[in-house]
């Protein structure tokens, strides 16, 4: 049994009806870190007021039952001393059933904003990243009491440990967390506090996208089989067909289409950018072309399966899940030390931005490059055209530079007007 306090300017009725009536509450015990009783007399029955601090300098109040001053405790409206003092720290921490009485905390609002995306078929993954950079303070605030200077404070203090970008992407999850709690709770009117405090970071909005060679690409899938045959076949689509790993782990038997010349993937969509047509988009296939010997590797896979069975699998035949990145990346980040390069910079997103560049450096079309990694062409002109510059592409563009002039000597002949 949880131990009780004692305070006796109110633990006894005659001591509380003794006070004076009034509308600021009487300060009481403190139950708990951050959590105290307080009391408001009335004229008729007092109120239980809970005080919970934020633990960054402010406090919230909500009254929660009325005191057994004129009327004997029911265990639920009205409420003795001591029944307020269980009432009380139970509501403070969300466990009475009823958690929308408190304002909510930050780490309300990502639990929340985290069960809404499991509802709406969207990748949880979004809640859960602002939550590894949160301090204990930040997450057991209210949001209405959050402003500017604290989160901007928090946003620049992310530099010192991740890249620019990945700020940016944090705050953006965190942003649309607390939208979510503002939207659903109208006490809420500090808006302003993460439109400016989580504003996006300037030069900041270029993807890190790493291009490797396509020796190196052929090591990295080489070295993926080497560790597991499964992750090898899972690292060996990714890099024929430059798809998320999100998107191929959704893959199906029935999506492997065998032919002796041009075998290919019904791959899924990925459906980013969210929208009331997201359940909709995920269910979409688009054609992708594969290698005859990819399809030999992926024929072995399906025979004797169900249609509807997981096309690529973990070795212990478990599905990879939403973010298969948990599961493999330990093993991801050894397989590219093994082949000499950075694992803090080259992910398995390099076999995807390597094969867009692949496909624009050999000229297939832009519009077709996009389709094929389910993307757009103004996202591909945004983040890969420097790459085709850098590339090669010089025959092509030498073509169209301006002619000098002929010197003396040169056989040249006139053509006529």
């Amino acid at each position: 049994m949880a131990r009780k306090v004692s305070f006796s300017a109110l633990e006894s009725r005659s001591a509380r009806l003794r006070l004076k009536i009034r509308r600021r509450p009487y300060s009481g015990p403190s139950l708990a870190r951050g959590i105290a009783l307080m009391y408001r007399r009335n004229k008729t029955n007092g109120t239980w007021v809970l005080k919970v601090s934020d633990g960054h300098g402010a406090y919230w109040t909500k009254g929660f039952a009325l005191s057994d001053d004129f009327e004997d405790s029911d265990g639920k409206a009205v409420l003795t001393f001591y029944e307020a003092q269980d009432a009380a720290k139970k509501r403070a921490r969300g466990e009475d059933g009823s958690p929308g009485n408190a304002p909510i905390t930050v780490d309300g609002a990502l639990k929340d904003y985290k069960r809404d995306l499991e509802a709406r078929n969207a990748n949880p993954y979004n809640a859960e990243s602002p939550r590894v950079h949160l301090t204990s303070v930040l997450l057991a605030k209210p949001v209405q009491l959050l402003n500017v200077n604290e989160l901007k404070k928090w946003r620049d203090g992310l530099l010192t440990k991740v890249a620019p970008a990945t700020v940016n992407r944090v705050c953006r999850c965190l942003f649309a967390a607390l939208e979510l709690a503002r939207h659903h709770d109208e006490r809420i009117q500090n808006r302003r506090a993460w439109e400016v405090g989580l504003a996006g970071l300037p030069d900041a909005q270029e993807a890190r996208n790493v291009i490797i060679s396509d020796e190196k690409v052929r090591e990295f899938v080489a070295m993926a089989y080497g560790h597991d045959h499964q992750l090898g076949l899972l690292i060996d689509v990714l890099a024929i067909t430059g798809a998320r790993p999100s998107q191929a782990v959704r893959l199906r038997v029935r999506d492997f289409h065998d032919h002796p010349v041009r075998p290919k993937l019904m791959m899924p969509k990925s459906a980013k950018g969210g929208g009331r047509n997201r359940s909709q988009k995920k269910h979409e296939r688009y054609s992708v072309p594969v290698t005859p010997t990819l399809a030999i590797k992926l024929k072995d896979v399906v025979s004797g399966r169900a249609d509807d069975a997981p096309l690529l699998a973990q070795s212990d035949g478990s599905a990879w899940g939403s973010n298969p990145g948990l599961r493999y990346h330990r093993q991801v980040n050894n397989i590219v030390t093994a082949i000499g390069l950075d694992a803090s910079v080259v992910t398995v997103y390099a076999l995807r931005h390597s094969s867009i560049v692949r496909m624009l450096v050999r000229n297939v079309p832009i519009r077709l490059v996009a389709s094929l990694h389910n993307t757009s062409v103004a996202m591909i002109e945004k983040h890969y055209s420097r790459y085709i510059t850098e590339h090669s592409l010089d025959d092509i563009t030498r073509a169209g530079l301006l002619s000098e002039p002929a010197t003396a000597g040169d056989n040249i002949v006139a053509l006529a007007r």
